[in-house]
């Protein structure tokens, strides 16, 4: 499967690490900025509503419509929250991971997609080998040859 070409309101990852805030009440009004995500994601991809309703239709395997996406933008229709399933629905359908990414922030995590996972494994195994280097610099240190069975010279 081909690539798919980045979102052209795509947000840039960042590489700050993410907060771990657990403060009293640090996710009130996350409803409505979720509501706020899906009317950005609503407002700047280029498939019409009814095209990801129906894609979101076919991921979830129940019924989305338009008017449940123009229900679940709206931060004042508080009656109209969006179920995580059909929240992950319309980020997957639309490609969206950028706008979900800072959502993820505020529990601190972060969010990686597809073969993305494999430039933190090259990281961490940049790790692995720097630490044994340096496990084998100190150890050389002290590490005495090993008994060769011939005369030492």
């Amino acid at each position: 499967m081909p690539k798919a070409k980045a979102h052209p309101d795509q947000v840039a990852f960042t590489f700050e690490p993410p907060v771990l805030d657990e403060r009293p009440a640090v996710l009130a009004g996350l409803e409505q900025e979720i509501a706020g995500v899906v009317g950005t994601i609503l407002a700047s991809t280029p498939m019409s509503r009814e095209e990801m309703a129906a894609r979101m239709t076919e991921l979830l395997g129940e019924p989305i419509s338009r008017a449940m996406l123009d229900a679940y933008a709206s931060p004042a229709r508080t009656e109209h929250k969006v179920p995580m399933s059909r929240f992950f629905a319309l980020v997957l359908a639309t490609k969206r991971h950028d706008l979900f990414d800072p959502l993820v922030r505020k529990i601190g995590a972060g969010l990686l997609v597809g073969d993305e996972i494999k430039t933190a494994r090259l990281g961490q195994l940049d790790r692995i080998i720097q630490n044994a280097r340096e496990e084998k610099r100190k150890l050389a240190q002290t590490a005495p040859l090993i008994r060769s069975g011939a005369a030492d010279v």
